[in-house]
């Protein structure tokens, strides 16, 4: 599992630069250019939700497996398209649209198959591993591979993007045992193997619509899992509004070049590559409770150093350390809501959360040039330290010592009944 997401993050950051790259050598216009990100983000919109109801309707293992497949079929077209000389801006955006709507039932299936596969006790090892590979293939391999690879061939990155694809489908494939979750009536998860074999499982007679709002409604009546949704859409808005416009801030404010603007995300990658490997020990040493109340500082810290500094390693360090509590957050939120989710609302309640945190990334994107333009090239980062530091005091008491220390300890509701939950 570990080495197919890691693979497949490789591939998946070789064409986060090649594919404007491949824009950008058909047009300078400049909205065409970064329509392609809007139509990279937009699966997220519209695909999580509905995305987590197919999770916990089949076994999420081989769902997987095809969705790699599909990816592979995609980006094999448009390489053999450049190839060939026919590479259509369409064709570009059609594929990315493709491959970003398997990202999401993908990342989706991935984050509710974890808890099956590992003890509850060791959760946190698993989600720190899963987080550094993907933070480093992509944030720091993908980055300068990805550009060599296309000063090379247009299509060598799209061909190894179609590579990774097809060994993460291999390496999942290995993976023994089937993965569809219990069914509703709390029986066991080889009840809802025969159930999907034989097409009469009842929550495949419900709608899409019931799913979802089930899923929702769950997560909503959680107060520390919703909380941890809410901070990170709101998080997420103020944190890509900042980077929106950081190239803007590394060559007025801090008079870096295009290799300072990058070397800044190489400071963020490296405290996040680090802070996965270490995640687990130090959640388990400072608990859980500080890891999120300290995160929060860190946030408001970073954004306030954005603001107010003019020193290229001073900024630098404060990524660092960004990148740090990113992961040790990534590892906590995704422990916390894989221990209390019931295993037949695993996809369900991951995917709304991957919705919450895309709504941000999106409203975020937009917000951060319109703020910069209006108001300057701070205000961003001192809107971003304003909400960080108000949202730290309003849940601060929501994560205690002993709420949290109580998730650890109570396992999932369907895990107390006796349901055997994920794995037959």
């Amino acid at each position: 599992m570990w080495a197919a997401a890691t693979t497949s993050a490789l591939g998946s950051g070789l064409s986060t630069i090649a594919a404007p790259l491949l824009v950008a050598s058909r047009t300078s216009d400049p909205l065409t250019v970064s329509a392609a990100a809007g139509v990279a983000w937009l699966p997220w919109l519209l695909f999580a939700l509905p995305g987590g109801v197919l999770v916990d309707r089949v076994d999420r293992r081989r769902l997987m497996i095809l969705v790699d497949w599909v990816r592979v079929a995609a980006m094999a077209v448009l390489a053999a398209a450049i190839v060939t000389g026919h590479p259509s801006i369409s064709l570009l955006y059609t594929v990315l649209f493709v491959v970003n709507t398997g990202e999401v039932v993908f990342r989706s299936a991935s984050q509710a198959l974890v808890p099956a596969l590992v003890p509850r006790e060791r959760l946190e090892r698993a989600n720190g591993w899963l987080i550094g590979g993907v933070t480093l293939m992509q944030q720091m391999v993908a980055g300068p591979l990805g550009g060599f690879l296309f000063l090379l061939a247009a299509s060598i990155p799209f061909f190894v993007n179609a590579g990774t694809y097809a060994a993460s489908a291999v390496l999942i494939g290995t993976v023994a045992g089937r993965y569809r979750a219990a069914p509703r009536d709390g029986g066991t998860a080889e009840d809802a193997n025969t159930a999907g074999r034989e097409g009469t499982a009842g929550e495949e007679r419900r709608s899409v619509r019931q799913d979802i709002g089930e899923g929702f409604r769950w997560l909503m009546r959680q107060r520390l899992l919703r909380t941890m949704a809410v901070l990170i859409g709101l998080l997420n808005l103020t944190l890509t509004a900042a980077t929106a416009v950081l190239v803007l801030l590394a060559r007025e404010r801090l008079h870096l070049g295009s290799v300072g603007y990058g070397a800044l995300f190489t400071c963020m990658a490296v405290g996040g590559v680090l802070g996965s490997v270490i995640g687990d020990r130090l959640i388990g040493w400072v608990t859980a409770t500080w890891t999120i109340r300290i995160g929060l500082l860190i946030e408001a810290g970073m954004h306030l150093a954005l603001a107010t500094s003019r020193s290229a390693w001073f900024i630098g360090f404060a990524l660092f350390a960004f990148g740090v509590h990113g992961s040790l957050w990534g590892i906590a939120a995704s422990s916390l809501r894989q221990r209390l989710t019931p295993p037949r609302m695993q996809g369900r309640v991951g995917s709304t959360n991957l919705f919450i945190a895309a709504g941000g990334n999106c409203v975020g994107a937009l917000l951060g040039g319109v703020v910069a333009a209006r108001f300057g090239i701070t205000a961003p980062y001192w809107a971003g330290f304003v909400l960080a530091i108000l949202v730290s005091a309003a849940t601060w008491r929501v994560f205690d010592r002993a709420t949290v220390d109580r998730a650890y300890r109570t396992p999932a509701p369907e895990e107390s009944n006796g349901a055997a939950g994920a794995i037959s």
